[in-house]
């Protein structure tokens, strides 16, 4: 895998931060799309110190001419684009009676236009190149609504699940796959805002009785940018240790 070259949204802390560690240890050349100009410095300078080729790009990928920008800066730094991990996220919670429009348009404008927006602008790069992979983080709640007073949270998965297949079949016959990887009850910085009444119901429903590690959604998504994933698109994996099994 050496020498392949990924761009990952949201790749600071959290689930994006472990892929961004795993394709480095991959020897990958990463560029880092993030909106925490602060923690993404950081981030790159870390993983430089260690040798990394990894540069960090602010951006808002909600924002069209930020992503366009972000996406010409990264093949400037490194000349093209293997595979593109679409993590950044976000979430509004609130019940749903009381969710105000502008959070609900937040999360979405994050969540799935993001996404959107990050796939139109890669596709060529990679139907230039003769193929590459596309890998979009959802969530449980995009299959089973939210269970965690986060209402726009849910709808925006279920809809980049389903951007996920459309964009899968349109990218198929140039050799591009396009899947999702759906976590959930992973201990990251958003399950720590559960309170501990909360997180031990969650975690009692979980057969494996666990929360998830960052490392082991990574793992989900080096698999499907590997070699052996060639033959798999438009799916949406599970990683979810036995609460949904379908």
């Amino acid at each position: 895998m050496g020498n392949k070259v990924a761009l990952v949204t949201g790749g600071v802390t959290g689930i994006g931060r472990a892929v961004v560690e795993a394709m480095v240890r991959e020897g990958y050349s990463v560029a880092l799309c993030d909106a925490d100009t602060v923690r993404g410095a950081l981030v790159e300078q870390e993983l430089a110190g260690r040798g990394a080729a990894i540069r960090f790009i602010p951006c808002n990928v909600a924002d069209e001419a930020q992503v366009a920008a972000a996406v010409a800066a990264a093949r400037r730094e490194y000349g093209c684009i293997d595979c593109l991990v679409n993590n950044a996220g976000i979430i509004r919670r609130r019940a749903g009676a009381e969710i105000k429009v502008s959070d609900w348009d937040e999360v979405f404008a994050v969540n799935t236009r993001g996404a959107f927006l990050f796939c139109r602008e890669v596709a060529d790069c990679l139907k230039e190149q003769g193929g590459g992979r596309i890998v979009n983080i959802s969530s449980i709640a995009g299959k089973l609504g939210d269970i965690t007073s986060a209402p726009g949270y849910g709808p925006s998965k279920a809809a980049l699940d389903c951007l996920t297949k459309t964009f899968a079949r349109e990218l198929a016959e140039y050799g591009i796959t396009v899947n999702g990887v759906a976590p959930h009850a992973i201990a990251t910085e958003m399950s720590a805002q559960w309170s501990e009444e909360r997180r031990g119901q969650i975690v009692a429903a979980i057969p494996l009785k666990r929360l998830g590690k960052p490392e082991e959604v990574a793992a989900a998504v080096m698999f499907l940018l590997s070699e052996g994933a060639g033959f798999i698109t438009g799916e949406i994996i599970d990683v979810n240790g036995g609460f949904l099994m379908d």
